[in-house]
């Protein structure tokens, strides 16, 4: 056998050698490595729904304009809400009135003498006297609440945030307790990260976490829990208060995936987060971080 041979034969199995590495590498860093692109950001999103009903007259703010905490976001009709304060104020003077004639009556019969006014008489009177205190709370306590139903006819934004799909026009009728508009909370973004279960063992809470946004953006984070349950389908739970996560395939045994709860630490400024964007997040093992 030539030196030519022998070196060819050398350089073949280096090849071969470092091939069998580098796809070991490649197989250990998909299979264990707790990474996974099945990421999601999210976000908490509020559903606006006015206290009070009536119609719309007035609508500030356009589809997903950012607001700030306490910024109007529509005017309901206040009309009849202003009507009804003055009603119960009216009626909360009469009540008064009354009261003060029931004291002044209980207070002089108090002062009589007994042969001209009996105990029954007087007990009767600080009785009515207390009965028209009653009905005067009670006016009050309607009042409050019509000041209250004329102050929600405003309704403002809870958070800062954006303004989402929106689908409310001036003129349209606001039902109590029916959502007209949402608000993306602008402060409450993080990322689910859905991660196989045999990569779980390497994820722990604290871990530090980048996340790779599909327009190429990287954040940075850090796991904030692990969710404890995910639907089973052989187990009658309630399919709205537990994950669930559709296998990729149904006749062959997966590892389920579990979401983790990665919270954004720092964003680049040129960066636009949307709730429901896909991306890639890596778990930062101590070892990788002592490496760096």
């Amino acid at each position: 056998m030539t030196i030519r041979n022998i070196l060819g034969f050398v350089a073949t199995a280096v090849v071969f050698v470092v091939a069998i590495l580098i796809g070991r590498a490649l197989w250990v860093h998909y299979m264990d490595e707790p990474w996974t692109r099945d990421g999601r950001v999210r976000a908490e999103i509020i559903n606006i729904a006015p206290d009070v009903s009536g119609a719309v007259v007035t609508l500030p703010v356009h589809d997903n304009q950012f607001v700030k905490k306490g910024d109007l976001l529509m005017q309901i009709d206040p009309s009849h809400y202003q009507i009804a304060v003055q009603q119960t104020q009216a009626a909360a003077a009469e009540r008064k009135a009354e009261l003060q004639m029931r004291r002044d009556d209980a207070q002089r019969r108090a002062d009589m003498d007994s042969e001209v006014v009996s105990k029954e008489n007087r007990e009767n009177a600080t009785h009515a006297a207390s009965a028209a205190e009653a009905a005067y709370q009670q006016a009050l306590a309607a009042l409050d609440a019509a000041n209250l139903n004329l102050q929600r006819t405003r309704v403002v934004s809870p958070v800062d945030g954006y303004v989402t799909n929106l689908n409310v026009f001036r003129g349209d009728y606001a039902t109590v307790g029916v959502a007209k508009l949402a608000i993306v909370d602008s402060h409450s973004f993080w990322v689910y990260g859905y991660f196989e279960e045999n990569k779980l063992p390497r994820v722990k809470v604290g871990n530090k976490a980048e996340i790779r946004l599909m327009n190429g953006a990287i954040l940075q984070g850090h796991v904030e829990s692990i969710s404890r349950g995910i639907y089973d389908r052989d187990n009658p739970e309630s399919r709205e208060l537990l994950a669930d996560v559709n296998p990729t395939f149904n006749w062959v045994r997966l590892a389920q995936r579990v979401p983790a709860r990665i919270k954004i630490d720092s964003v680049p400024a040129d960066t636009v987060l949307s709730a429901g964007t896909t991306c890639t997040v890596v778990i930062k093992t101590p070892h990788e971080l002592d490496s760096h």
